[in-house]
């Protein structure tokens, strides 16, 4: 018999509308024995049903639901029928050949991510009570998947806030993590056992797509280049050059690799600079680019940081938007979700006033469809991609 946590009144009703997340400050008394990681049941003030979930009381965000069906049973059919549930989605909407294959709150499996690249796929689990289901994962994406090979990139400084230790290691017989990958007509290696997050941001897939159009013929630069993504995406496009930057070497000898493996060696080229530093000196030597492109990595991870994150976006994107010729065009981007879409839009016009440059929209996009947001769990709203004419 699973535990009964209730509610304090005024407190359930983000629960009731779907949030997924139940604090430890919501919970006003419990009826039952648990220990963390079990299947727990959740109810308002008034003892209505809301949902069922895995508590760790160790946790701020001690219960998270899986199911709103009081008969559901959190159990392997479960599991296969949110795992179907996501793929049927993912065949629909979006080319599956490597993608996000489940997307934690969004598809209904809080603290799961599994990421697909071709026949091998890569297991996050970011919570205890997904912890205890992860060799029946596994079995699901091998068996149901044709998972060649398994990989887990557990290596997430906020499991410690579950209790829980980093790890990272093979689920299947070992196989080689250098992987190769196609999108949008280009070819990456992907690095899944020491590559960022899990090897690859698949999440700006259709946004790599959309800067195609705007690249033909142009000089592009494109800032933050990491392993080169967008970079390659503005090469098949039929750019006249292409420049990416980063500050890790690392990332610059990647990117330099997926060049010559797409045959982009001549006119993709990668150099190492820290951008905040080098753009300010290219706009002083008059440099000036058709387009500008800028990916940076997430300002800032929460609430408390939002004051610098606003400095840092405004800064890069000033540097940036003096580097675009008249007519040309400016690609931007946020991937925090701290960094509201309204704040976001706010600091590039100010960066833009600072600029003496003027914007025209020409698109406003988000996080590929691989990666739904859930409008009840607005944590998986994060990214934010646009793409300007500077006039």
């Amino acid at each position: 018999m699973a535990s009964k946590f209730f509610l304090y009144k005024g407190l359930g009703k983000n629960a009731e509308q779907g949030r997924p997340w139940i604090y430890i400050d919501e919970i006003e008394e419990y009826d039952g024995d648990y220990e963390n990681g079990d299947i727990v049941e959740v109810y308002n003030f008034k003892e209505q049903f809301i949902g069922k979930g895995y508590i760790n009381d160790h946790s701020k965000i001690t219960i998270r639901i899986l199911t709103r069906d009081i008969n559901e049973d959190i159990d392997e059919a479960f599991f296969r029928k949110r795992f179907k549930d996501a793929w049927e989605y993912r065949k629909k909407i979006i080319d599956t050949s490597s993608c996000r294959f489940i997307f934690g709150e969004a598809d209904f499996l809080p603290g799961l991510t599994v990421d697909k690249f071709e026949d091998y796929y890569v297991l996050q689990i970011s919570t205890l009570g997904m912890e205890k289901y992860r060799e029946l994962f596994t079995k699901i994406l091998v068996e149901d998947y044709g998972a060649k090979g398994i990989f887990e990139r557990s290596d997430l400084a906020t499991r410690e806030l579950e209790g829980l230790e980093q790890v990272k290691g093979f689920l299947t017989e070992p196989f080689d993590t250098m992987l190769q990958i196609m999108e949008n007509g280009v070819k990456y290696y992907v690095d899944i056992k020491d590559g960022q997050k899990t090897g690859f941001f698949l999440d700006q897939k259709e946004n790599r797509k959309a800067i195609h159009k705007i690249c033909k013929d142009a000089d592009v630069l494109d800032c933050f280049t990491h392993t080169g993504s967008f970079a390659l995406n503005a090469g098949i496009a039929g750019a006249n050059s292409v420049l990416g930057v980063d500050v890790s070497q690392h990332a610059i000898d990647f990117a330099t690799k997926n060049a010559e493996l797409n045959n982009l060696s001549e006119i993709v080229k990668f150099e190492c600079h820290n951008a905040f530093n080098v753009l300010p000196e290219w706009s002083k030597e008059g440099r000036q680019y058709d387009v500008v492109i800028l990916d940076p990595p997430a300002f800032t991870k929460s609430k408390n940081t939002i004051k610098n994150a606003t400095k840092g976006y405004k800064e890069i994107n000033l540097r940036g938007l003096k580097l675009v010729k008249k007519g040309g065009y400016f690609v931007t981007c946020s991937c925090s979700h701290y960094m509201s879409e309204k704040n976001f839009k706010e600091t590039i016009l100010e960066a833009a006033k600072d600029a003496h440059r003027q914007l025209r929209q020409v698109e406003f996009r988000t996080q590929a469809a691989d990666h739904p947001i859930l409008w009840t769990a607005d944590e998986s709203y994060y990214l934010k991609f646009i793409i300007f004419q500077v006039v």
